[in-house]
């Protein structure tokens, strides 16, 4: 590797917390992992592989091709796609034992057709819109009318019925989820009483697992806070589990009125030591941080000045001792007594975390730190 700008992501923080979120459940209640859109920049694969060997036996991918993906890579858990089924993808989700999400009677006839036509039965979950107006069935009508088109397709299983929470990470000042949420818990609990009671169950997410036991049903789904940002206020230790760290590239003295960067978007007004570092947009460090925010060098603290440019970044290292050429810089992680988080650059770049971690490019190479091998008896599912 030549340009020292990379991602060290620590699969036994993963490990850590899925069975950390694990062991706030109780025995019976499953969690989902999470692994969509390549485990949030984690690494669908590397990720997948690490909680399945921690006992995880339910995962979730956006769309077909990355349950392709991991069934084509040894996974054999149960895959959950999120999005909504197609009739294109039915004949590979058949073939692939891939869980499709259905709210429609068309989309459960084209299954059932495609599953007498390849000889095993089509496995989905039913999705109900109960506020998020997203997808999903929204109506006590629609519900009854999936329900007979499911009780008629006689090659078509259901394993699960969800929802989706749109304002699960927003509390009330007391720490409760808000009306938003339980109105739709409670829309959601008369659209389930029109299907089979026994069909097992999952709503909560990240955010409700961690303050709302009573929607834990059959399984909870874990999303942000596998890769360590939990998404509501909590004294459990989940881990950060991606670092992002570059090298500083070239330092210079810069005397006072001198412009920096693209458009001459900050002057300086003092003499100033200047670090180029090998990292910019292109990377998927967002531009939008520009002059406002920070990297950690020698375990101090250094401002973003100047425009992130596509492949280079300025900072401002005056007052921070032996920063050469080579030296580290850290974008996501600690360094001395200091951290940054995939959170704090969110505040900068006026965005999520999500975001910040799923922007970060492939050009920017990961390297895994490996699990630990031994899983605790009473932790396992």
């Amino acid at each position: 590797m030549f340009r020292q700008n990379q991602l060290v992501i620590d699969l036994d923080a993963i490990r850590h917390n899925y069975l950390l979120m694990k062991s706030q459940v109780p025995p019976e209640v499953r969690v989902m992992a999470v692994v969509k859109a390549n485990a949030y920049g984690h690494g669908i694969l590397e990720v997948a592989h690490t909680v399945v060997d921690a006992g995880c036996n339910d995962l979730a991918v956006a769309i077909p091709e990355e349950g392709v993906l991991l069934r084509d890579n040894g996974i054999q858990a149960n895959i959950l796609v999120l999005g909504a089924a197609t009739e294109v993808a039915a004949d590979v989700a058949v073939e692939r034992d891939l869980t499709l999400t259905v709210f429609e009677p068309d989309m459960v006839a084209v299954l059932e057709e495609a599953a007498a036509r390849i000889g095993k039965p089509a496995l989905v979950n039913i999705k109900l819109d109960t506020g998020m107006n997203r997808i999903g069935l929204r109506t006590e009508g629609e519900a009854d009318a999936l329900a007979i088109a499911l009780s008629e397709a006689k090659n078509v299983r259901v394993t699960a019925i969800y929802t989706h929470f749109a304002d699960a990470d927003n509390l009330t000042d007391a720490g409760a989820i808000s009306a938003y949420t339980q109105q739709q818990l409670q829309k959601f609990q008369t659209l389930r009483a029109h299907f089979d009671a026994s069909i097992p169950v999952h709503v909560s997410n990240s955010a409700m697992g961690l303050v709302a036991p009573e929607a834990n049903f059959s399984m909870i789904r874990q999303g942000i806070s596998l890769y360590g940002y939990p998404p509501v206020p909590t004294d459990l230790d989940f881990r950060p589990a991606l670092r992002w760290e570059t090298e500083i590239v070239y330092v210079k003295e810069l005397c006072a009125g001198c412009s920096i960067g693209y458009g001459c978007t900050y002057t300086t007004d003092h003499t100033m030591r200047i670090a180029t570092v090998a990292v910019g947009y292109g990377d998927g460090y967002h531009r939008v941080m520009s002059n406002r925010g920070q990297m950690l060098v020698n375990g101090k603290r250094a401002n973003i000045v100047g425009r992130i440019c596509m492949d280079q970044t300025m900072i401002d290292v005056t007052g921070i001792p032996d920063v050469q050429e080579g030296t580290q810089a850290v974008l996501i992680g600690a360094q001395g007594n200091d951290r940054i988080g995939a959170d704090e650059l969110a505040v900068w770049a006026e965005t999520i975390s999500y975001e910040v971690l799923l922007a970060i490019t492939a050009r920017v190479p990961r390297t895994y730190l490996p699990a630990q091998a031994t899983l605790p008896d009473h932790q396992a599912q």
